[in-house]
């Protein structure tokens, strides 16, 4: 009897089932602890599918191993649209930083749609004489001062964020790494450490208070939530851009009907009026599209951070 149902099952062609599609809760994995913007930008998903779909998200928290345990069991879940996993710019970075993951990044996974992105904040403490990043550079190049940055630890966006501005612009400097951003803030607060990229929200309190200097935003453009302060890139180094970015994937061999039901629900998810104000609140901006572009962008951004990886030897801790 079990054989002829699977038999039975498996006779039903997939764009059948999609349109039964969700027929139950769907899990969504998040492969780091809760807490943090990965939280909010679940449980607002969340909200907006059981509003939508009638279906409850269950946000499943599997952290541990910068990642890679949460995406080991997404990979290997079963691909029927029931399991999403939450990726980010450190799941690009994972494809080379660790050269035997339990997983292909790109052959396990189809990307479905983004959710945010968010660049970081270059902050420098308030007694070091530089007030623009051209003067930044120019100063470290001159070894007028000895630049040291603080970063969340190896690997980490802020820590990709620096090698990259270390690369680009070939001064010296060195990396500082912390178990976390908030003691990496404190010590640059203090004038132990120069420098560091924290998120805007991580970083932006502690601008307005005077107890850090706004250098520049790392994204390709300016934030909304910071107009008023410039890129690295029209700052005095052109081409630069390192912004920390969300989005879902599912496992690959996922019936393409229903990545494309996900895709649609997800994109009118982040254009929500009041999707968007919160994502603005935690420093990220909306984003949406095709899984076919956001496909493209993971593989862009894979081959984008091995450079660096690479170049500058990084190994995890």
């Amino acid at each position: 009897m079990t054989l002829l149902v699977g038999v039975i099952v498996s006779a039903i062609p997939t764009g059948a089932l999609a349109q039964h599609y969700p027929s139950k809760p769907i899990r969504l994995i998040v492969p780091f602890g809760a807490g943090g913007p990965r939280d909010v930008q679940a449980r607002l998903i969340g909200a907006h599918l059981n509003k939508a779909w009638g279906q409850t998200l269950i946000i499943d928290n599997r952290g541990g191993a910068n990642g890679i345990i949460g995406s080991e069991l997404a990979a290997h879940a079963d691909a029927d649209g029931y399991t999403l996993l939450m990726i980010s710019a450190g799941f690009a970075v994972n494809a080379t930083l660790y050269p035997k993951l339990p997983y292909d990044s790109l052959r396990d996974f189809v990307p479905v749609a983004p959710l945010s992105s968010g660049p970081g904040l270059v902050v420098v403490t308030p007694s070091l004489p530089v007030k623009s990043i051209a003067e930044l550079i120019e100063s470290a190049r001159a070894h007028r001062l000895e630049l040291f940055f603080a970063s969340a630890g190896t690997g980490s966006p802020s820590h990709l964020a620096g090698e990259l501005f270390r690369l680009m612009t070939r001064v010296e400097m060195t990396h500082v790494p912390y178990k976390g951003m908030a003691a990496g803030i404190t010590d640059v607060v203090a004038g132990r450490v120069p420098m560091s990229i924290p998120t805007i929200p991580g970083g932006l309190p502690l601008v307005r208070a005077g107890k850090l200097r706004a250098l520049a935003v790392t994204g390709e453009k300016r934030s909304p939530s910071v107009p008023e302060i410039p890129t690295v890139a029209e700052s005095g180094l052109p081409g630069y851009s390192a912004s920390n970015w969300y989005g879902i994937a599912v496992p690959a061999r996922t019936p393409a009907t229903i990545i494309a039901r996900l895709n649609e629900e997800l994109n009118r998810a982040t254009s929500a009026a009041a999707t968007r104000e919160r994502l603005f609140d935690i420093g990220m901006e909306p984003e949406s599209g095709s899984s076919a572009r956001f496909a493209e962008f993971l593989k862009s951004e894979i081959g984008k951070w091995a450079k660096v990886v690479r170049a500058t030897g990084l190994k995890p801790e």
